[in-house]
C-alpha cells in the first residue's frame, strides 16, 4: 500500500430530511433462504412497500459473480424498480463482489470498468461524492446501495434493530479517530486535527494515539487503519454507530488474512466499509471521516453520509442498516 495526498474537507449545509420507506427497494436472492428472511424482517421493520420488493436469482455461496451474469441480473432489477426508489438494500451476504467491483458499487452505477483498477491506480470518481443531492436517482441517475449482510442471520437482525433504534436519538456520543502505528494504513490521520477543529461543536471528537480503543461506552464513530483491530468488542457502540478500518481486504467478508468489516457489526456497529480488491492506500477509496461525521450529525441518513464520503467507491463495499438517522430532525 502506498500513501497519497489526502482529500480536502469540504462541508455541506445543515440537512434535516431522512430517506423514506418509499425511496428504498429491497433486492432479494430467491435462491438464498437467509436472503428471504432478511428481506422479510427488514420490510416489516422499515415499512418498505410491497412494490419495492425486487426478486432475483443469484448463485448461493459464491463470493463473486462475473460481469455477464451481473449485467443480466441488474437489467432485471431495473425493470422491477419503481421510479420513486432512490436506494437499494441488498439482502444477502454472498456474493459481495462483481468481477473487479464491489457489489454495492455495481448496483449503484451498473457494472463499469472505469470503477476498477489493476494495481495502484485511481478509479472513476463518484458523482455522489460530497453531493447535496437528496434524490440521487432523479438527479444523478444512480441508486446508492448497501448490503444487509452479516456473519449470522441473528447478527443481521441485530444490526437492523440497532439502525431502527437510532432514529432521532441525538445521543451524547464520541467520534474516535485512531492514530495508529501502521504507517501505510494510518494515512487518514493527517486530517484528524482539522476534523476536530471544525466539527467539535457538533460532536465530541477524540484523537487517540494508539492501536487499541478499549472500554468506551459512547462510540458513534470509530475510524482506524490496521490489518486487524483488537478489543473492538470491549466498547459499546451506540445505535447507528459507524466503524471501519483502512486496510486492503476488509470488504472480503469471509476472508481470514485481514479483519473482515463484519467484525465491527459483530461488535455492535450499525455500518462498516471495506474494499474487495487491493486499493493501495488511496484515501479517496475509503471514507473521509470528516465528511461522514459532518453529514451524519447534520441529519443525513446513514447511506447518504457514508456513501457521500467516498470519492472513488468502485472497489469498496458498504454494509449496514442504510436508513439509520440518529441526528435527523423529527
Amino acid at each position: 500500500m502506498i500513501a497519497v495526498i489526502l482529500l480536502s474537507l469540504s462541508f455541506a449545509p445543515l440537512a434535516s430530511a431522512k430517506i423514506t420507506a418509499q425511496q428504498v427497494a429491497i433486492v432479494i436472492n430467491m435462491e438464498d433462504a437467509d436472503s428471504r428472511l432478511i428481506a422479510d424482517y427488514y420490510q416489516k421493520k422499515r415499512g418498505i412497500p410491497q412494490q419495492n420488493i425486487i426478486k432475483i436469482s443469484l448463485p448461493v455461496g459464491e463470493s463473486s459473480i462475473g460481469e455477464k451474469k451481473f449485467t443480466e441480473i441488474y437489467q432485471q432489477v431495473l425493470e422491477q424498480t419503481p421510479d420513486s426508489v432512490q436506494y437499494y438494500a441488498l439482502a444477502w451476504s454472498k456474493p459481495f463482489k462483481v468481477a473487479c467491483m464491489s457489489i454495492t458499487s455495481a448496483f449503484t452505477f451498473g457494472f463499469d470498468r472505469a470503477f476498477c483498477a489493476k494495481g495502484c491506480k485511481p478509479t472513476r470518481m463518484s458523482s455522489y461524492y460530497n453531493s447535496d443531492s437528496e434524490l440521487p436517482n432523479d438527479e444523478l441517475l444512480i441508486r446508492p446501495s448497501m448490503m444487509l449482510a452479516g456473519s449470522t442471520l441473528q447478527q443481521v437482525y441485530g444490526m437492523i434493530d440497532r439502525g431502527v433504534a437510532a432514529d432521532g436519538l441525538h445521543p451524547q456520543a464520541t467520534a474516535y479517530l485512531m492514530n495508529t502505528s501502521d504507517k501505510a494504513r494510518n494515512v487518514r490521520s493527517r486530517r484528524y486535527p482539522v476534523i476536530k477543529e471544525l466539527l467539535s461543536e457538533q460532536i465530541n471528537i477524540e484523537q487517540v494515539d494508539a492501536d487499541v480503543l478499549q472500554d468506551k461506552d459512547d462510540v458513534m464513530f470509530y475510524f482506524t487503519g490496521l490489518k486487524k483491530v483488537r478489543s473492538i468488542e470491549s466498547n459499546r457502540y451506540l445505535p447507528g454507530a459507524i466503524a471501519d478500518h483502512l486496510t486492503s481486504s476488509g470488504g472480503n467478508l469471509f476472508g481470514r488474512k485481514q479483519m473482515s468489516l463484519l467484525r465491527w457489526l459483530d461488535a455492535g456497529a450499525t455500518a462498516s466499509y471495506g474494499t474487495v480488491v487491493e486499493p493501495c492506500a488511496f484515501t479517496q477509496k475509503f471514507p473521509n471521516p470528516g465528511i461522514v461525521i459532518e453529514r451524519y450529525t447534520n441529519g443525513e441518513s446513514l447511506i447518504e453520509a457514508y456513501w457521500k464520503s467516498v470519492a472513488w467507491p468502485g472497489q469498496g463495499l458498504f454494509v449496514g442498516e442504510l436508513m439509520a438517522s440518529p441526528y435527523a430532525v423529527q
